[in-house]
C-alpha cells in the first residue's frame, strides 16, 4: 500500500496508470463518492505489490528506505542506481519487504443492530479486542445492559475477544457523583462486584474494561483503590483488566476529567490501559483537529513515563466534526465518519486542506444557506501518522473510538503497518 496526495488535473485513470493498478479497483478501495472528480489535496490509499514502490513527488531515496527498514545504498545496489539523488516521480523501485510489527487493536462498539453486526463480520480480522459500550453501572451496584448480546457471537466467531465495559453513565452523560456512591460505598461496590462477574461469566466475555469519567478529584485515592481491588478479583478468576484514561500530559494535571485518574497505578495493577488521545477538537468546543499528533505526542511523553509500554493503547479517532463559522460558544459540530467528510467535500467541491502540525485534514465550504462550515477529519495520512506513533514509542496497540465508522482507508494503513494479534 502506497498513499497517494493529489494534485490538480490528476484522475483515476493517470494514477491508474503511473500505479499499475486498475481504475476499478482503485476506486472500489477508496470508495470513491464520484470516480470522475477527484479533489486536490485527497489522500488515496494505492494497492501496489509487495516488494515494489511507485516514487512519488517530494519522495527521497532516505525517506523511502526508513519506510522500509533498509538504507539507501541498499536500496540503490537492489535498483542499480548510479546517481542515489536521481530518482523520479512514477519511478518504479524494488524494495524489500516491509518490517510488520505484531500489535492488539481494541474497539469500542455502539451500534448492535444489523449496521454493527455486519461491520464486525467485515473488520474482524483487524481486532484483537471488542468493547461493546457500555454497561450502565447504577448508584445501587447493579448494572444496565446495552443489549449487545447478537454482536457477541460474532465477535467469537471472528476469533476477537470480548471486553465488558462499565461506565459512570446516567441520562446522557458521565455522572461525577453516580461514581462517588460507587467508589466509597462498600456495600455498593460489594454487589457491583458480583454483577460483573456474574455478567463476565454469562456473556463470555475474556475481560473487563472500566471506563469511568469525571470523577471528583477528591475521589482519586478511593478509585485507585478500586482498580487495584478489580485487578485482584478479575486476576484470580481468569479476565485481563483495562482502563480508559484521559489524556494526560502530567501527573499535575488539573481539571475534573484528568485528576483522578492515576497513571502509575493505573499501568500497575492493569493488564493494559487505553488512552482516550482525542476530543481536542470536540463537538462543543471551537474547529481543532480532533487528535492533532503534536498533543497526542505530549500525551505518550507523559504516559510511557509512568506506564509500561506494552501496557498502552492509544486511542485512534474515526470520525469527523463539522462546525459553522464563526464558531459561537453553545453551538455543537455535526459528526459523521470520514467516508461522508469526503463525500461533503466533493459535493461542494472543495480542495482539502493538510495541517503540518497536527497531521491531519480539514476544508472549508458554504453551505446552501449561505453559511461556511469547517469540517476536520480523518484520511490515509492522518492515521499513518498514527501508526508511526506506536512504532516509534513501542506501544502495545491502538484502540479506536467509535465503531461502526465508514472509513476504508483506515484497514487498508493498519494491515499495511502492522499484524494483528488474537486472543481467541
Amino acid at each position: 500500500m502506497q498513499i497517494h496526495v493529489v494534485r490538480r488535473g490528476e484522475t483515476v485513470w493517470t494514477l491508474s496508470q503511473r500505479y499499475r493498478v486498475s481504475p476499478n479497483q482503485l476506486a472500489a478501495v477508496n470508495e470513491l463518492p464520484d470516480p470522475n472528480l477527484l479533489l486536490p489535496g485527497q489522500a488515496l490509499v494505492i494497492p501496489t505489490p509487495e516488494g515494489v514502490y511507485v516514487v512519488q513527488p517530494g519522495d527521497t531515496l532516505a525517506a523511502i528506505a526508513r519506510r522500509y527498514g533498509t538504507t539507501p545504498a541498499q536500496l540503490a545496489a537492489m535498483n542499480g542506481l548510479q546517481d542515489p539523488s536521481l530518482i523520479y516521480p512514477g519511478q518504479v523501485l524494488r524494495v524489500p519487504p516491509r518490517p510488520r510489527p505484531t500489535i492488539e487493536t481494541n474497539g469500542y462498539l455502539t451500534d448492535f443492530g444489523s449496521r454493527g453486526q455486519a461491520f464486525l463480520r467485515d473488520v474482524g480480522p483487524y481486532l484483537t479486542y471488542l468493547s461493546p459500550f457500555s454497561h450502565h453501572v447504577t448508584a445501587t451496584g447493579e448494572l444496565e445492559p446495552p443489549g449487545e448480546e447478537p454482536v457477541l457471537s460474532i465477535a467469537r466467531a471472528e476469533r476477537v475477544a470480548p471486553l465488558m465495559v462499565i461506565t459512570n453513565w446516567l441520562g446522557t452523560r458521565f455522572n461525577s457523583d453516580l461514581a462517588h456512591t460507587v467508589l466509597n460505598d462498600m456495600a455498593v461496590q460489594d454487589n457491583l462486584v458480583q454483577n460483573v462477574l456474574a455478567t463476565l461469566r454469562a456473556k463470555g466475555y475474556r475481560g473487563l474494561n472500566i471506563d469511568f469519567e469525571y470523577i471528583y478529584p477528591a475521589d482519586r485515592v478511593p478509585y485507585n483503590r478500586f482498580v487495584e481491588r478489580m485487578s485482584a478479583v478479575m486476576h484470580q478468576n481468569g479476565y485481563v483488566l483495562s482502563t480508559a484514561l484521559a489524556p494526560k500530559v502530567s501527573g499535575e494535571q488539573t481539571g475534573r476529567l484528568y485528576e483522578a485518574h492515576d497513571y502509575p497505578v493505573h499501568g500497575r495493577f492493569c493488564d493494559f490501559v487505553v488512552l482516550m488521545t482525542y476530543e481536542w477538537g470536540w463537538i462543543g468546543g471551537p474547529p481543532w483537529a480532533i487528535a492533532p499528533i503534536n498533543e497526542v505526542e505530549r500525551v505518550l511523553n507523559y504516559a510511557t513515563s509512568v506506564i509500561p509500554r506494552d501496557k498502552i493503547l492509544m486511542g485512534v479517532p474515526v470520525y469527523a466534526y463539522d462546525w459553522v463559522v464563526p464558531w459561537q460558544r453553545g453551538t455543537l459540530a455535526e459528526t459523521f465518519t470520514p467516508q461522508e467528510a469526503l463525500r461533503r467535500a466533493v459535493r461542494y467541491r472543495v480542495r482539502i486542506q493538510y495541517h503540518p502540525t497536527y497531521r491531519a485534514p480539514y476544508f472549508q465550504y458554504t453551505d446552501e444557506q449561505g453559511r461556511q462550515h469547517e469540517v476536520w477529519f480523518e484520511d490515509a495520512r492522518s492515521i499513518q501518522a498514527k501508526m508511526d506513533l506506536v512504532r516509534r514509542y513501542g506501544l502495545r496497540g491502538v484502540s479506536y473510538w467509535e465503531l461502526p465508522t465508514d472509513f476504508p482507508q483506515n484497514w487498508w494503513v493498519l494491515a499495511d503497518n502492522f499484524r494483528i494479534r488474537k486472543r481467541v
